[in-house]
């Protein structure tokens, strides 16, 4: 019943948020960026056209067509008079040479209410370089790449029909923000390309991202500390590290996290399925409150995981227990085949176990040379029901 009105809210939403932009079409202005002086290179256009947008009082459109434009690091920043779209038709490409920015970004909305951000555009980070020369897989203090796109306290937002490509770090970050939708939102990297999250949200209420396709190489979907009815619905992943609740427990004083909901998503040629990770050794912090329901594997990696000895690359100490403490938690209705004999690994702190964890109807074959599927589980008592592929836990 809960999980129906669920998608009943995000349809309700995502059809308000699509009704009032299409009744305000005729009514907002329209600033073309064009009219800005725009040529190959539209930073300074941009800029000043969402300036003069911010300003009305009333609903407006920022308009790039059809084209490929050169785009330096900008912010757009409100807060603006009225509602606010960016329409973006065309093809933004980043400048190659990641020493030609500062800071963490490319393309910054920041404290902007009512902003849609639609079209059939791309923005290409051109991150092929800068993958190349990262050091960020193996060294925890490696000099910062750009993410594509920041979102930064944003509310009552609507992101639809954007493409992000090649971005030289994550593509979007999400920080700050309240009632932010993204709905037929494409990001697009190689599986090969490092630390190209796809969407990492962060202290963030109210998100949404439905019917939306991605592939890159890091996480599809990663959620930090602070993130609270966080909506993830008819999602494709793939190729990438599936879709990921932390890690978390690395820095003090993080935030909880409740209310993830992940349902009705495939997942495919990925290295994990379906994960919640945190350090061990490091920090406290609380998650709970997260469901993992329908979802499709296709020759994925550890399917289901709890990882609470999450260290890659050896950068932590393993002689301490994780101090996150992770409760209801469940995973259902999973199904497919995995790449990895153990196609569920509850792996709880030892120092503080897991509670309420439920795994119902996890249907998953293997067909590998290693044996049958199989399952394993530490520091947890999870409650089992259904039919269940891989003994074990």
């Amino acid at each position: 019943m809960g999980l129906k009105v669920v998608s009943s809210a995000i349809i309700s939403f995502s059809l308000f948020l699509l009704l009032a932009s299409t009744a305000n079409a005729q009514s907002k202005g329209v600033f073309d960026v064009t009219k800005y002086g725009a040529d190959k290179d539209i930073t300074e256009a941009l800029t000043n056209a969402w300036k003069d947008a911010c300003a009305s009082t009333n609903p407006s459109k920022v308009l790039i067509s059809s084209g490929t434009y050169s785009l330096r690091k900008l912010t757009l920043a409100g807060p603006c008079k009225a509602a606010i779209e960016l329409q973006v038709d065309g093809i933004l490409q980043a400048p190659v040479d990641p020493n030609q920015f500062s800071g963490g970004h490319w393309v910054n909305f920041r404290y902007v209410d009512k902003f849609t951000l639609s079209g059939s555009g791309t923005f290409d980070g051109q991150g092929k370089v800068a993958w190349s020369k990262s050091t960020c897989q193996k060294d925890k203090d490696c000099d910062s790449l750009p993410m594509n796109i920041r979102f930064d306290f944003i509310t009552n937002a609507l992101v639809r029909d954007i493409t992000t490509r090649d971005s030289k770090n994550f593509h979007v970050n999400v920080l700050g923000c309240k009632n932010l939708t993204f709905q037929h939102f494409t990001v697009s990297a190689p599986g090969d390309s490092v630390n190209t999250d796809g969407i990492h949200v962060g202290q963030s209420t109210g998100i949404y991202i439905i019917d939306s396709k991605i592939g890159t190489g890091d996480d599809c979907i990663s959620v930090g500390d602070g993130t609270e009815e966080l909506h993830i619905t008819r999602v494709t992943c793939g190729p990438g590290h599936g879709i990921s609740v932390g890690s978390l427990g690395k820095y003090p004083n993080e935030k909880p996290v409740s209310g993830i909901f992940v349902k009705s998503c495939t997942i495919s040629d990925t290295t994990n399925g379906v994960r919640i990770k945190s350090w061990p050794a490091l920090y406290g912090g609380v998650a709970s409150n997260m469901h993992f329901e329908d979802i499709v594997m296709n020759n994925v990696q550890n399917p289901v995981i709890i990882d609470q000895v999450y260290c890659p690359w050896n950068q932590c100490s393993l002689k301490a227990p994780s101090k996150v403490k992770i409760s209801d938690v469940s995973f259902k209705n999973i199904r497919g085949t995995s790449a990895t004999p153990v196609v569920v690994q509850i792996a709880c702190s030892s120092g503080i176990p897991c509670e309420k964890v439920e795994l119902a109807d996890i249907k998953l074959a293997y067909s590998g040379p290693d044996g049958p599927p199989k399952s394993q589980c530490s520091n947890v008592k999870p409650i089992i029901s259904g039919i269940m592929s891989a003994p074990g836990c």
